[in-house]
């Protein structure tokens, strides 16, 4: 008998291989062939993203990885086994507190079962994988693991059943090795749907899009898979969290603890960057800003002094809640996507975006509500934009849009879309305007991202209009309340080849009224849709978390004084008007829009456009300037389709040789009329060249060959002062800073050589000045524009006309300037520019021809400057 024991225990020691370490939790790598390729057919719809798994790679080699989930689910383990195997990334074997069964091999379940069995018979218990140090042990040896932070009963196995807790023994861990571990917070979400206030019964039966039930995860996986969304958070280095000042003197209970509940924030902010707060009814909403505290204090001050009962004033701010609240519906937000989609691959020759830039800014909304701020050409900006996130797992944002806008049935539509209307201006609406600050306050409270234009309308000219700051001023003063613990502004840059509404801006500059907004243009838009409009270009600049921003500058925001705090709006204001300018794409069409007006011929060719263009694209590169891609790889050939573009959309037109000329190369002259389209498109790139064009012509100024810097100090801050209603400054940065970094700019394109013994001196090259000459025209419509205006005021007594009946006034002067020749560019005749001027001379204190000495001294500067363009 005692042989037959000892025979049947070496047989089965055989086959234990003498341990008992044989357990369910552990899925190795070299699962059965059935196993392995069900898996990969099973999760193959399953797409994710590759700058998501670029995330795993960012780790020390040697770094034991941890994957953790917010809920306890065998399909996201199985998942990421066989995904991250495939791509050859650190996938999970150890399964904290799962037993996977059905997927191991033959031999290894019967190997589990045996050893189960026979521990169990020695040991009147079950083998446990953590007190055995089996876990320990094969995490040390390289294997990752997969864990979940909530499961039903877990509290009771943990807290009065004493069980091991994963994160505890993670801790313990970390404290004897010195192996980094680092844990991935990692969401798969069912769908985009946002979740609500109260479920629906489809919910309630097959669980959430967050947790949903095995139903609902197998129909979607085999109906719709590509609504599966599977992402990975920044890591938790667990070496690096244990030496923090919040858990390093405390003990392993405490630390697992509060690394649970970091985990937990960090899994359910990542969530909500992909599908948003949780989304409640008008109904709801409003009652929510009724009912609080402070607004209700705020509106019986109001009701007592307007002597107005309280029942009068709360159906006031009912029909102010009305009129300014989103609707956000997500099926319609599914639709119009599709319509969307359609309508960018019908009129436009698809998108570009930077991809880096998208993906820090949606990091960053992990801290805080995104504010989304592009600069504003056109109408489809707002739509580009929301098709842009949601087709990258971002919520829509609710969006700021004009009054205009909410017209039948377009308003209900854009209102389900995100948008909220909100009044062009708030004058003598004290109620408006607090009801609009409360729906603010409450959408960053509850966690919405908010998108808006600074530019409080499209740009006419091309180029940014200078910030307007209500709408930013009530962001600010919401984030100074408390609506938010951090407010995260992201500049974003949208352009296009062509914009649609090309045409109606030039009638608009010319002096013809806008169009309102109402349906019968939504009718008429069908014409576009015949037509190609070129490339839409989408940038992301950095994006500004206002605690960093404000922690680096020692601003006290909350301390503030109601001035301080204008000025801090005005500063934040322009530098993200500088933060999109920075990564504005310059277009073929842009570029080619400088080389034409800029050209010092009448008739010019091919070539001469080329040697204008070489000119501009060498100094974007010493800027850094981002170039569009066509732009990088064979400028010359795409030039030569803008060009032939420009033809048919008779911008220029071929000149036809007269009796004796000949001549076999190909001229061409401008379109006198479509002067101010072209100058459209060339403000689309100004913004890079503003710098050089005022070092360039105050070098002009000096009128020699030879020069010291410090000679143009004044003359570019007096130039940049004088154009401030233009042009966007780098509030950071000085004169003296802008004309060294020109400078040489100028010195690497041979425009400029040092003196070879004179300190800070330099001279012109022989082909320089022409090339100084070509940056300094950039300016000249802007001379003109305000000579104009200046002409105005010299021959107008000051008075109180109407601002729209002073601006007709100019532009019949200009009209008849430009007639008789004294002044050139028909682009000059712009009714913006004109606004523009009229609001830089008022600063300076001429408003009539009273004030003689202050005309005399702006219209010789600016004789003096346009002597040299």
């Amino acid at each position: 008998m005692n042989i037959l024991k000892k025979k049947i225990r070496t047989w089965i020691n055989r086959i234990l291989q003498d341990s008992h370490n044989h357990f369910t939790c552990h899925l190795p790598g070299n699962v059965s062939f059935f196993s392995s390729n069900t898996l990969k057919l099973f999760f193959s719809g399953i797409q994710i993203d590759s700058e998501q798994l670029n995330r795993l790679k960012n780790i020390p080699e040697n770094a034991i990885v941890v994957y953790a989930t917010k809920f306890k689910s065998h399909f996201e383990f199985l998942f990421s086994h066989t995904r991250y195997s495939e791509s050859k990334l650190p996938y999970p074997e150890i399964g904290f507190d799962y037993k996977v069964f059905i997927w191991q091999s033959v031999p290894r379940i019967l190997r589990t079962l045996l050893s189960y069995i026979d521990y169990f018979f020695q040991n009147k218990s079950f083998p446990d994988p953590y007190k055995s140090g089996y876990i320990r042990e094969e995490l040390l040896t390289g294997k990752s693991a997969f864990l979940s932070l909530v499961e039903d009963k877990a509290f009771y196995r943990r807290f009065v059943k004493s069980e091991t807790d994963p994160l505890f023994y993670l801790i313990e861990l970390q404290k004897i090795t010195e192996t980094p571990i680092y844990i991935f917070p990692q969401i798969m979400s069912f769908g985009k749907n946002p979740m609500r206030t109260t479920p629906s019964l489809t919910d309630v039966i097959f669980g959430t899009p967050d947790n949903p039930g095995r139903l609902r995860k197998i129909a979607i996986l085999f109906k719709h898979p590509e609504k599966i969304i599977v992402e990975i958070s920044e890591p938790i280095n667990l070496k690096s969290f244990l030496e923090s000042k919040e858990v390093r003197e405390r003990g392993s209970e405490y630390q697992s603890l509060v690394l649970r509940r970091d985990l937990l924030i960090r899994l359910n902010r990542h969530r909500q960057s992909i599908i948003g707060p949780v989304l409640k009814s008008r109904e709801e909403l409003k009652e929510s800003i009724l009912t609080n505290s402070r607004f209700q204090e705020f509106l019986d001050n109001y009701s007592k002094s307007r002597n107005t009962p309280a029942r009068n004033v709360r159906k006031e701010v009912n029909e102010y809640i009305d009129e300014i609240a989103a609707n956000y519906n997500i099926a319609v937000i599914r639709v119009l996507a599709e319509i969307v989609g359609w309508i960018i691959n019908t009129m436009f020759d698809g998108y570009t975006v930077n991809t880096d830039g998208l993906n820090k800014v949606k990091a960053m909304s992990l801290k805080g509500p995104l504010i989304l701020i592009p600069c504003h050409k056109s109408h489809i900006d707002y739509l580009i934009l929301s098709y842009l996130l949601f087709n990258n797992n971002m919520p829509c944002p609710h969006i700021a849009a004009g009054k205009n806008l909410s017209f039948w049935p377009m308003g209900p539509l854009f209102r389900s879309g995100g948008a909220f209307f909100i009044r062009r201006t708030f004058k003598g609406a004290a109620l408006y305007s607090r009801v609009f600050a409360e729906y603010i306050q409450k959408l960053l409270g509850e966690g919405f991202n908010i998108e808006f234009f600074i530019e409080g309308g499209r740009s006419r000219t091309g180029k940014l209009i200078l910030p307007k700051l209500g709408l930013l001023s009530i962001l600010l003063d919401a984030y100074k309340k408390g609506a938010c613990k951090d407010m995260i502004i992201a500049p974003i840059f949208i352009g296009y080849d062509r914009v649609i509404e090309e045409s109606s801006y030039l009638d608009e500059l010319e002096g013809a009224q806008k169009e309102p907004e109402n349906f019968s243009q939504v009718i008429k838009a069908r014409k576009f849709l015949k037509k190609k409009y070129g490339k839409i270009y989408i940038q992301f600049n950095d994006p500004i978390s206002l605690n960093e921003l404000f922690s680096e500058k020692e601003i006290q925001i909350k301390s503030m004084t109601s001035k301080e705090q204008n000025a801090l709006c005005r500063n934040l204001g322009y530098r993200v008007i500088n933060s999109i300018n920075e990564v504005s794409v310059v277009t073929p069409f842009s570029i080619t829009a400088c080389a034409v007006l800029n050209c010092s011929r009448i008739r010019f060719n091919y070539e001469r456009i080329i040697f204008y263009v070489d000119i501009y694209i060498k100094y974007l590169n010493s800027q850094g300037a981002k170039p569009a891609d066509t732009l990088i790889s064979d400028f010359r050939t795409v030039i030569e389709q803008v060009l032939d573009s420009y033809v048919q959309r008779k911008f220029i037109e071929p000149v036809h040789l007269e009796k004796g000329e000949r001549s076999n190369i190909k001229e061409f002259s401008v379109n006198i009329n479509k002067r101010p389209a072209i100058e459209y498109y060339k403000n689309n790139c100004i913004s890079f060249f503003v710098p050089a064009a005022i070092a360039a012509l105050e070098i002009l100024k000096i009128e020699s060959f030879q020069f010291q810097a410090s000679e143009l100090h004044h003359g570019y801050a007096f130039q940049q002062n004088f154009f401030k209603y233009e042009f966007a400054y780098n509030i950071d940065k000085t004169p003296e800073y802008f004309i060294r970094k020109n400078i040489k700019a100028f010195i690497d394109d041979a425009i400029l050589v040092p003196h070879p013994t004179l300190p800070d001196t330099y001279n012109i090259t022989s082909s320089g000045l022409n090339k100084l000459k070509s940056f300094a025209v950039f300016l000249k419509p802007y001379y003109e524009s305000y000579f104009v205006v200046l002409n105005y005021l010299m021959k107008t007594e000051r008075n109180d006309i109407d601002a729209k009946e002073r601006v007709k006034r100019i532009q019949t002067i200009g009209n008849r300037m430009y007639k008789n020749h004294e002044i050139e560019r028909k682009e000059a005749l712009s009714k913006v520019y004109y606004s523009n001027a009229i609001d830089f001379f008022n600063n300076k204190g001429i408003k009539g021809s009273d004030e003689i000495d202050k005309i005399k001294f702006y219209e010789d500067a600016i004789q003096k400057y346009l002597s040299f363009l």
